[in-house]
Parts: C-alpha cells; structure tokens; sequence
C-alpha cells in the first residue's frame, strides 16, 4: 500500500501473513444464483452436485472456474461446475444470470438489488462456504495520520451495520 500511496484498502478474503494493520468489518457470503426464467426452464438445484446438470457463467475473480466450494457442517466440498461463459468481471456474470444464461457464484453484497427486484434467486444457501472477512487494511507505520484515522472511526461502523444487514 505505501509503495502505491495508498492510505487504506477494503480486502475481502483471507489475508497473508504481512505487515498490514487489519481491522475487520464483518463478512460477505459467497452466493449461488440463478434467473426464476432459467430455474423454471431447467429445474432448480437441491444439492450442489446438481449443478453439474447446468451450464454455469463462471468468474474469474474469488470464486474460481471451474470449481466452487460449498460446506456441509464442517465439511467443505468442492463442486465441479461446466461453464458455459466465462467473464471477468461480477457485473458481466450478474447480467448474464440476469438474462437466463445461467447459474453464476459472486458476493452477496453483489447480488443484493437483482435479489430483492426478484431478478434473482439465491440458490443452495444451506450450502454455502464460511463467509469471506471484510477488512480495512493499512500499513500501521508509526501513527496513523489524523485523515486516516477520522476515516476509520467514520467508515468501520458503517461497513459493519451494512455488512450485518447482508448477512
């Protein structure tokens, strides 16, 4: 971040072991879901291996190609998908489950509009992995400029409620 000149960033995910000061915010699912035109069509998932009968959008980005995880209790599974259009962004995969292309897997936060509108339904929740974390992340050198800090104590409550409701 400093090398960039970048005071902070929202990292979504696991993070590595580095020298980043880290505050966590909360957690975003990672969510399956799919057109009521496409589902109506081909029928609607009930376990995660269904979705080897579909044709997926699949996302270059957190949740893979060609190979989502879901858990079970404990156990997490992965899941072989066949995709039928791969696209490197999140917006690309919503507007193409959107039209009936099929199933896609992105964050929830993502989804959230297309979901309430009803464009969208969240498939196979009791499936889902753990929660990715959601933090803001800055270098921590000496002490935090007064911007930086005042930014902090304005967005992490706000980000944790929003998140909450997502949940």
């Amino acid at each position: 971040l400093a090398e960039d000149h970048i005071d902070l960033a929202v990292r979504i995910g696991a993070l590595p072991d580095s020298s980043l000061v880290a505050l966590r915010v909360g957690a975003i699912r990672r969510v399956v879901c799919a057109s009521p035109a496409y589902l109506a069509e081909h029928g609607t998932p009930r376990i995660p291996e269904d979705l080897a009968a579909h044709s997926c959008i699949t996302f270059e980005g957190p949740s893979g190609l060609s190979a989502w995880s879901f858990a079970s209790g404990k156990t997490e599974t992965r899941v072989q998908v066949r995709s039928r259009l791969q696209v490197n962004t999140a917006e690309a995969a919503i507007d193409a489950a959107i039209s009936g292309v099929g199933p896609t897997r992105v964050l929830s936060y993502q989804v959230e509009a297309a979901v309430r509108s009803g464009a969208l339904r969240i498939l196979l929740p009791e499936f889902e992995p753990e929660p990715w974390p959601v933090q803001l992340v800055h270098s921590g050198q000496g002490l935090l400029p007064v911007k930086l800090r005042a930014f902090l104590d304005f967005a992490a409550p706000r980000l944790r409620e929003r998140l909450t409701r997502l949940a």
